[in-house]
Protein backbone atom coordinates (compact mmCIF):
# COMPACT_ATOMS: atom_id res chain seq x y z
CA UNK A 1 0.00 0.00 0.00
CA UNK A 2 1.48 3.37 -1.03
CA UNK A 3 0.55 5.88 1.64
CA UNK A 4 -2.61 6.13 3.68
CA UNK A 5 -4.33 9.22 2.27
CA UNK A 6 -7.64 8.36 0.58
CA UNK A 7 -7.39 4.71 1.64
CA UNK A 8 -10.23 2.99 3.46
CA UNK A 9 -9.85 1.59 6.96
CA UNK A 10 -12.47 -0.81 8.29
CA UNK A 11 -12.47 -0.97 12.09
CA UNK A 12 -14.21 -3.99 13.60
CA UNK A 13 -15.25 -2.76 17.02
CA UNK A 14 -15.34 0.97 17.70
CA UNK A 15 -14.99 1.00 21.46
CA UNK A 16 -12.23 3.11 23.02
CA UNK A 17 -9.40 1.38 21.12
CA UNK A 18 -11.28 1.32 17.82
CA UNK A 19 -12.15 5.02 18.13
CA UNK A 20 -8.51 5.89 18.77
CA UNK A 21 -7.44 3.84 15.74
CA UNK A 22 -10.03 5.72 13.66
CA UNK A 23 -8.84 9.08 15.02
CA UNK A 24 -5.24 8.32 14.09
CA UNK A 25 -6.23 6.98 10.67
CA UNK A 26 -8.24 10.13 10.02
CA UNK A 27 -5.19 12.23 10.83
CA UNK A 28 -3.45 10.46 7.92
CA UNK A 29 -6.36 11.20 5.58
CA UNK A 30 -7.95 7.75 5.64
CA UNK A 31 -11.67 7.18 5.21
CA UNK A 32 -12.81 5.24 8.28
CA UNK A 33 -15.66 2.77 8.44
CA UNK A 34 -16.67 1.25 11.74
CA UNK A 35 -18.57 -1.92 12.54
CA UNK A 36 -20.64 -1.52 15.68
CA UNK A 37 -23.22 -3.83 17.24
CA UNK A 38 -25.49 -0.94 18.23
CA UNK A 39 -26.34 1.90 15.83
CA UNK A 40 -25.20 5.46 16.35
CA UNK A 41 -22.53 7.96 15.43
CA UNK A 42 -19.00 7.39 16.63
CA UNK A 43 -16.37 10.10 17.00
CA UNK A 44 -13.67 10.00 14.28
CA UNK A 45 -15.53 7.37 12.24
CA UNK A 46 -16.87 8.48 8.85
CA UNK A 47 -19.42 5.66 8.53
CA UNK A 48 -20.86 3.26 11.10
CA UNK A 49 -22.52 -0.01 10.06
CA UNK A 50 -23.95 -3.05 11.87
CA UNK A 51 -22.10 -6.39 11.76
CA UNK A 52 -24.58 -7.68 9.17
CA UNK A 53 -22.97 -5.38 6.57
CA UNK A 54 -19.40 -6.59 7.19
CA UNK A 55 -19.15 -8.84 4.13
CA UNK A 56 -20.36 -6.16 1.72
CA UNK A 57 -17.85 -3.63 3.12
CA UNK A 58 -14.77 -5.86 3.06
CA UNK A 59 -14.05 -5.60 -0.70
CA UNK A 60 -13.65 -1.82 -0.25
CA UNK A 61 -11.17 -2.02 2.65
CA UNK A 62 -7.48 -1.31 2.20
CA UNK A 63 -6.88 -2.23 5.83
CA UNK A 64 -8.92 -3.90 8.55
CA UNK A 65 -8.23 -3.40 12.24
CA UNK A 66 -9.87 -5.87 14.64
CA UNK A 67 -10.36 -4.53 18.17
CA UNK A 68 -13.17 -6.89 19.16
CA UNK A 69 -13.38 -8.92 22.37
CA UNK A 70 -13.87 -12.67 22.22
CA UNK A 71 -17.59 -13.35 22.65
CA UNK A 72 -20.03 -15.88 21.22
CA UNK A 73 -20.88 -13.33 18.52
CA UNK A 74 -17.28 -12.50 17.55
CA UNK A 75 -15.46 -15.86 17.71
CA UNK A 76 -14.47 -16.81 14.16
CA UNK A 77 -16.04 -13.67 12.72
CA UNK A 78 -13.05 -13.14 10.44
CA UNK A 79 -13.20 -16.55 8.79
CA UNK A 80 -11.98 -17.97 5.47
CA UNK A 81 -14.89 -16.43 3.53
CA UNK A 82 -14.43 -13.05 5.19
CA UNK A 83 -10.70 -12.99 4.41
CA UNK A 84 -11.41 -13.98 0.80
CA UNK A 85 -13.57 -10.87 0.37
CA UNK A 86 -10.64 -8.54 1.09
CA UNK A 87 -8.68 -7.12 -1.84
CA UNK A 88 -5.22 -8.73 -2.28
CA UNK A 89 -3.49 -5.45 -1.37
CA UNK A 90 -5.28 -5.29 2.01
CA UNK A 91 -3.63 -5.61 5.41
CA UNK A 92 -5.25 -7.16 8.50
CA UNK A 93 -4.36 -5.93 11.99
CA UNK A 94 -5.64 -7.75 15.08
CA UNK A 95 -5.24 -6.08 18.46
CA UNK A 96 -8.50 -7.45 19.89
CA UNK A 97 -8.62 -11.17 20.60
CA UNK A 98 -7.10 -14.07 18.68
CA UNK A 99 -10.33 -16.09 18.63
CA UNK A 100 -11.97 -13.50 16.35
CA UNK A 101 -9.72 -14.44 13.38
CA UNK A 102 -9.45 -17.89 11.77
CA UNK A 103 -5.67 -18.16 12.05
CA UNK A 104 -5.35 -21.11 9.66
CA UNK A 105 -7.28 -19.26 6.94
CA UNK A 106 -5.21 -16.13 7.57
CA UNK A 107 -1.93 -18.05 7.21
CA UNK A 108 -3.14 -19.61 3.98
CA UNK A 109 -4.17 -16.23 2.52
CA UNK A 110 -0.84 -14.68 3.49
CA UNK A 111 1.19 -17.55 2.03
CA UNK A 112 -0.44 -17.40 -1.40
CA UNK A 113 -0.55 -13.59 -1.61
CA UNK A 114 -4.33 -13.44 -1.25
CA UNK A 115 -3.67 -10.85 1.46
CA UNK A 116 -0.75 -8.39 1.45
CA UNK A 117 0.10 -8.60 5.13
CA UNK A 118 -0.90 -8.80 8.75
CA UNK A 119 0.14 -7.21 12.03
CA UNK A 120 -0.88 -9.38 14.95
CA UNK A 121 -0.83 -8.62 18.63
CA UNK A 122 -3.12 -11.50 19.64
CA UNK A 123 -3.36 -15.15 18.66
CA UNK A 124 -5.57 -18.20 18.97
CA UNK A 125 -3.00 -19.61 21.38
CA UNK A 126 -0.93 -17.29 23.55
CA UNK A 127 1.91 -17.08 23.72
CA UNK A 128 2.23 -17.85 20.03
CA UNK A 129 3.79 -21.35 19.81
CA UNK A 130 7.31 -21.54 18.32
CA UNK A 131 6.04 -23.86 15.56
CA UNK A 132 3.42 -21.36 14.34
CA UNK A 133 3.92 -20.50 10.66
CA UNK A 134 3.17 -16.86 11.53
CA UNK A 135 6.73 -16.49 12.85
CA UNK A 136 8.25 -17.21 9.45
CA UNK A 137 5.94 -15.39 7.05
CA UNK A 138 7.71 -12.34 5.59
CA UNK A 139 4.45 -10.37 5.34
CA UNK A 140 3.54 -10.74 9.02
CA UNK A 141 4.50 -8.53 11.94
CA UNK A 142 4.14 -10.29 15.32
CA UNK A 143 4.12 -8.31 18.56
CA UNK A 144 3.51 -9.34 22.18
CA UNK A 145 0.05 -8.68 23.59
CA UNK A 146 1.26 -6.69 26.56
CA UNK A 147 0.51 -3.13 27.58
CA UNK A 148 2.28 -3.69 30.89
CA UNK A 149 5.66 -3.02 29.28
CA UNK A 150 4.74 0.63 28.88
CA UNK A 151 6.48 2.64 31.59
CA UNK A 152 3.41 4.70 32.52
CA UNK A 153 0.96 1.76 32.55
CA UNK A 154 1.22 0.96 36.26
CA UNK A 155 0.52 4.58 37.13
CA UNK A 156 -2.59 4.62 34.92
CA UNK A 157 -3.84 1.40 36.53
CA UNK A 158 -3.36 2.86 40.01
CA UNK A 159 -5.11 6.09 38.97
CA UNK A 160 -8.08 4.15 37.59
CA UNK A 161 -8.27 2.01 40.73
CA UNK A 162 -8.22 5.10 42.95
CA UNK A 163 -10.88 6.82 40.84
CA UNK A 164 -13.13 3.75 41.05
CA UNK A 165 -12.68 3.53 44.84
CA UNK A 166 -13.71 7.19 45.09
CA UNK A 167 -16.72 6.57 42.82
CA UNK A 168 -17.71 3.48 44.78
CA UNK A 169 -17.61 5.35 48.09
CA UNK A 170 -19.69 8.17 46.56
CA UNK A 171 -22.18 5.71 44.98
CA UNK A 172 -21.25 6.85 41.46
CA UNK A 173 -20.95 4.59 38.40
CA UNK A 174 -17.59 2.84 38.11
CA UNK A 175 -15.33 3.20 35.08
CA UNK A 176 -14.50 0.31 32.70
CA UNK A 177 -16.97 -2.16 34.14
CA UNK A 178 -17.26 -5.56 32.48
CA UNK A 179 -20.69 -6.27 31.03
CA UNK A 180 -21.14 -9.88 32.14
CA UNK A 181 -23.54 -10.61 29.28
CA UNK A 182 -21.50 -9.01 26.48
CA UNK A 183 -18.14 -9.96 28.05
CA UNK A 184 -16.53 -6.58 27.41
Amino acid sequence: MDGLRDRTLLVLGVGSIGREVARLAGAFGMHTIGIKRTPGEVAHVDEVHPPERLRELLPHADAVVVTLPSTAATRGLVDRETIALLPPHAVLVNVGRGAVVDEEALVEALRVGRLAGAALDVFAEEPLPPESPLWDLPNVFVSPHSASNVAAENGRIVDLFQENIRRYLEAQPLLNLLDKEQLY
